[in-house]
């Protein structure tokens, strides 16, 4: 455990430090956003997790949560986004800094650590706290968040392609190497020639002799078998009760067949799915579902969560309304969906509206709201090509549910930071307006 880091005490000046308010520009929409999000409430949330008396002081809150939100803003890493922090005096001043700092705040490792701490619950937070400061900034009207879009998405875990071969190799890698951790003595590795099977079943595929390629698959899973088998026999009892989770799934992986349900497509992300979408550029997608709800006016994230086991489409609306419902304050009037969103079981007052084709008999109003349902495209692409929504590189179930959250929540924070410099463009347009003198009477 860590004491919580108190940094609300008054800093007196330093010979050989900058201000950081002597540093940047107050209009900046980045001192501006900081200036307007509510840190307090997060140093709140996060009061239980902290020890009140034993272990070191931790990082400061605000700290820790100014860079996830720049992390997934800027579709940076963990150590690229503490080394950016250093050359940026914006990003600095945002996450509460004093003075100009030339070293890095924090270890890149410690943000997997704050992430475990906050949690999906501390995700909803952050994603809240950026709605709270569009409603103060009045670039969210309330009224907006009255109507909104729903659909659903892939969220793709970061795995290799799940061919049968390269799962094989992938789980003789992994008793090899618990093998050598452990001393334990394997008759044959066969990583030398799993190695060159995998190369030449390679060249077979691009070459289309599938009999040949077919006949490396078998060669890789006989020789996982008799690893698997080696393993187990001369393995201690106690070595094998703690890796008897990882050594149940390689052994189901060596026998699932082509048509087996809840197949592993993954050695280290058990978790993943194979999901079918319709597309056609990329009919099978690994990874985990994510329902999204959008504001119909304005484009605003207001829920993003998670949902394991592939469910149909319309079962996923009763959790991502409630889940709007939490971080809104209030529950949308109004939900339009596309089809995948028939028969969903929906039991609330917010009114669902599946969108057809057939539209012509529609009252003005309703048809307005109908055309505004495929606005929630744009944003799922947004989301997945800017904010890191596209590629999951968290782990395990908690980590695809806080991935999905964050990404939401980098999105609005776009969209803040634009709104913010674009209030600031106006209103230098309008003073810079200088009104032409009139022409002096004869």
């Amino acid at each position: 455990m860590m004491t919580r880091n108190k940094t609300s005490d008054p800093h007196q000046g330093d010979l050989f430090k900058v201000f950081l308010r002597d540093l940047v520009d107050p209009a900046h929409p980045m001192v501006r956003l900081a200036d307007q999000v509510d840190w307090n409430q997060f140093e709140e949330a996060l009061a239980p997790v902290f020890a009140d008396e034993q272990g070191r002081p931790s990082a400061d809150v605000r700290l820790v949560i100014g860079l996830m939100y720049l992390k997934y803003a800027y579709d940076l890493s963990d150590a690229d986004v503490v080394e950016f922090w250093v050359e940026n005096p914006y990003w600095q001043y945002f996450t509460g800094a004093v003075f100009f700092e030339h070293r890095p705040p924090i270890d890149p490792s410690s943000l997997t650590n704050w992430r475990k701490r906050i949690g999906e619950a501390g995700a909803e937070q952050m994603l809240a706290e950026t709605l709270r400061t569009g409603l103060k900034t009045k670039m969210i009207r309330p009224k907006d968040l009255k109507r909104v879009n729903v659909d659903t998405t892939v969220q793709e875990k970061e795995i290799r392609f799940p061919t049968d071969a390269r799962l094989y190799h992938r789980s003789l890698e992994v008793l090899v190497r618990l093998a050598k951790r452990h001393g334990i003595g394997l008759r044959q590795t066969y990583v030398r020639v799993a190695k060159k099977s995998m190369l030449k079943l390679g060249g077979y595929a691009k070459a289309r002799q599938f009999k040949r390629a077919k006949r490396e698959t078998k060669f890789l899973r006989t020789r996982l078998g008799r690893v698997l088998r080696d393993f187990q026999g001369k393995a201690p009892n106690e070595v094998r009760q703690e890796y008897q989770v990882l050594l149940d799934r390689i052994e189901r992986i060596r026998t699932q067949q082509r048509h087996d349900k809840r197949k592993v497509y993954s050695v280290h992300a058990p978790e993943v799915e194979c999901i079918a979408k319709g597309k056609v550029h990329k009919p099978y997608e690994f990874g985990v579902k994510v329902g999204l709800v959008s504001t119909s006016k304005g484009n605003w994230i207001v829920g993003a969560k998670a949902f394991p086991g592939n469910p149909y489409d319309g079962h996923t609306l009763q959790g991502s309304l409630e889940q709007a419902e939490r971080l809104m304050g209030a529950i949308p009037e109004m939900a339009c969906c596309d089809l995948g969103y028939r028969k969903s079981g929906y039991e609330g007052p917010c009114d669902i509206q599946v969108v057809n084709r057939f539209r012509k008999r529609l009252p003005g109003p309703l048809r307005k709201w109908w055309k505004r349902r495929s606005a929630i495209e744009p944003v799922i692409g947004h989301v997945k090509s800017d904010c890191r929504g596209n590629r999951n590189r968290l782990k395990g179930s908690d980590g695809d549910k806080v991935n999905a959250i964050l990404a939401a929540a980098a999105y609005n924070f776009r969209k803040l930071m634009k709104g913010l410099a674009l209030l600031l463009r106006l209103l230098l347009n309008a003073f810079r307006f200088v009104p032409t003198p009139l022409p002096k009477a004869a």
